[in-house]
């Protein structure tokens, strides 16, 4: 499942990459003003199309309800800029394999040489935030290369819609005690520009951080 917004110079070999391995690709066209809607379905993805930007949490879940419609009880999310490589979805795959996971997240941290400094800074900066919060250790909290099980994100009270959503979704399944794994990624960077914007975006996120904070202090004094 891929959520896009204007990646019509990579989305068609992004969906023909991801098919080698999964028959069945959803992209979320969250409102772009390109080509991509085109260029996805021309590659042989379902594309869902958002007529306005909601932002890549919006198109998340609108992608992950699309693929508990159609029956899956899994969902492989990633980028749709060609930051993350399908030669890496078996890994991904694998890891959920032998049982007793429900969410495999990609790790990029481990191999940082081609991570942009600031990026890499910030990431690292929220991982520990995140794993502090959490009692776990969450190496790369950020990344978007994840499988998921549907029936359990179901369950959760996603508020984001943004980029925030991979914060939250992690700590949600911290919290009711959901088993994450995290597995060695690639990540590929070229002169794409992101689509986080550093004002906006961070404003987001920090004020969901500041909440989701809050609330995991409640909830651990009322377990006393």
């Amino acid at each position: 499942m891929i959520p896009c917004l204007n990646e019509e110079q990579s989305i068609s070999a992004v969906v023909k990459g991801v098919r080698c391995h999964l028959p069945h690709v959803i992209v979320v066209d969250d409102g772009s003003r390109d080509q991509t809607a085109e260029r996805a379905a021309e590659a042989g993805a379902e594309v869902i199309r958002q007529e306005s930007t909601q932002g890549k949490g919006a198109a998340l879940c609108a992608g992950w309800r699309r693929a508990q419609e159609g029956g899956f009880s899994w969902a492989l999310s990633l980028d749709g800029d060609g930051q993350h490589a399908p030669e890496d979805i078996p890994g991904i795959l694998s890891a959920a394999g032998g049982g007793g996971v429900d969410l495999v997240v990609g790790n990029r941290m481990d191999a940082v040489a081609n991570m942009p400094w600031l990026r890499r800074r910030v990431n690292r900066w929220m991982s520990r935030q995140l794993s502090e919060a959490a009692g776990l250790w969450l190496p790369d909290s950020q990344c978007g290369f994840r499988l998921m099980r549907l029936d359990a994100w179901a369950l959760l009270p996603i508020a984001t819609s943004h980029f925030e959503i991979e914060s939250e979704v992690l700590l949600e399944f911290v919290a009711r005690g959901l088993a994450i794994k995290f597995v060695p990624v690639k990540a590929i960077y070229k002169d794409e520009q992101s689509k986080i914007h550093p004002l906006r975006d961070t404003v987001r996120w920090f004020k969901w951080w500041f909440r989701a904070r809050r609330t995991l202090v409640r909830s651990r004094l009322s377990r006393g």
